[in-house]
C-alpha cells in the first residue's frame, strides 16, 4: 500500500491511534503490577520479620542456656548425685555444649541468608510505595501494646535473675548453688526470649517505616556502627575463650558477655555523641 496517497494515510490513522491507547493502557498496567509486586514484597518483609523474631529468639535462648548442661553434670558428679565420674560429665556437658551452640549458630545462619535480600532496607534510602506505610504503621500500632509488654516482662525477668543466687548463698549449699545458677541462666534466657521476639519484629516495622534507629540520618552513622561491631566482638570472643580456657571457669566467664553487651551499647552512645557534636 502506497502511503503517498493521502486518503490511505487517513484509513490509517484509527489504526496508529489505537496502537497508542493499547500501549499506554500497557504501560499503566506494568505500572500498577509493579506497585503491587512493590506492596506484597514490603508484606512478605512484615511478615518474614515476624517469623525471624522466634527464630532468632530461640537461638539466642539456646546459647544462654548451652553452659547449663555443663555445670548441671559436673555438679552432681561432683557431689555424687550421678553415679559418673567428674571427667566423663565434663566431656558430656561440653559435646551438649557445643552441640545447642551449632544449632543456633545454624539458625542465625539460615536467618541471615533469608534477610540477605532485605539488608538495603538497613542501610539505604528508599521511597515506600503507595498503600505501604498505611498498612505498616497499622500493624505496628496494633503490635504496640505486646511490644511494651514484652519488653517489660523481659526487663523484669532479668532484674530478678540472681535471685536464686542470693538464695543458695544463704543456705551454704554447693550443689544447690550450682543448680541455682542455672535456674538464673534460665530466667535470663526467657527474658531475653521476650525481648528478642518483641524487638526484632518491631525493628522490622520500623525499618520500612524509616524510624527509629533506621531514620535516614541514623543510617549515614550505620556503616560506622558496622565497622565498630565488627571489630568489638570478635575481640570479646576471643577474650572470652581465652579466660575461659586459661582459668577453667566457665561459670564465671560466662559473665563477659552481658557486660559487653552493656559496654557495646555505651560505646555505640559515645559515637552519637560524639558524631552530633560534629555535625553541630
Amino acid at each position: 500500500i502506497s502511503l503517498s496517497n493521502g486518503r490511505e494515510v487517513q484509513d490509517w490513522k484509527p489504526i496508529y491511534r489505537l496502537l497508542h491507547h493499547y500501549n499506554s493502557l500497557s504501560n499503566k498496567m506494568d505500572n500498577s503490577l509493579l506497585a503491587v509486586r512493590g506492596i506484597n514484597h514490603k508484606y512478605i518483609v512484615v511478615e518474614w520479620r515476624k517469623s525471624a523474631s522466634l527464630r532468632i529468639a530461640i537461638a539466642t535462648f539456646l546459647c544462654i542456656l548451652s553452659p547449663a548442661p555443663l555445670f548441671l553434670l559436673a555438679g552432681m558428679a561432683e557431689f555424687g548425685v550421678l553415679p559418673m565420674s567428674e571427667d566423663l560429665a565434663g566431656g558430656v556437658g561440653l559435646v551438649v555444649l557445643l552441640l545447642l551452640a551449632a544449632v543456633a549458630v545454624g539458625i542465625y545462619l539460615s536467618c541471615g541468608f533469608r534477610n540477605a535480600p532485605y539488608d538495603f532496607l538497613e542501610k539505604e534510602i528508599f521511597e515506600v510505595e503507595y498503600g505501604v506505610r498505611g498498612m505498616v504503621a497499622e500493624r505496628q500500632k496494633l503490635y504496640r501494646n505486646t511490644y511494651v509488654r514484652f519488653n517489660i516482662l523481659g526487663v523484669c525477668l532479668c532484674v530478678i535473675s540472681p535471685l536464686p543466687l542470693f538464695v543458695a548463698m544463704g543456705m551454704e549449699d554447693e550443689f544447690l548453688a550450682t543448680v541455682q545458677l542455672t535456674v538464673t541462666m534460665l530466667i535470663v534466657a526467657v527474658g531475653v526470649f521476650f525481648m528478642l521476639v518483641a524487638g526484632v519484629r518491631w525493628a522490622g516495622m520500623q525499618k520500612l517505616l524509616q524510624e527509629g534507629e533506621f531514620t535516614v540520618r541514623e543510617k549515614e552513622k550505620n556503616g560506622v556502627k558496622e565497622k565498630i561491631g565488627q571489630i568489638y566482638w570478635p575481640v570479646v570472643t576471643a577474650v572470652y575463650l581465652g579466660w575461659s580456657f586459661i582459668t577453667e571457669d566457665w561459670g564465671m566467664t560466662w559473665i563477659i558477655w552481658p557486660v559487653a553487651g552493656v559496654l557495646f551499647v555505651g560505646i555505640l552512645g559515645i559515637y552519637g555523641l560524639w558524631s552530633e557534636k560534629e555535625k553541630g
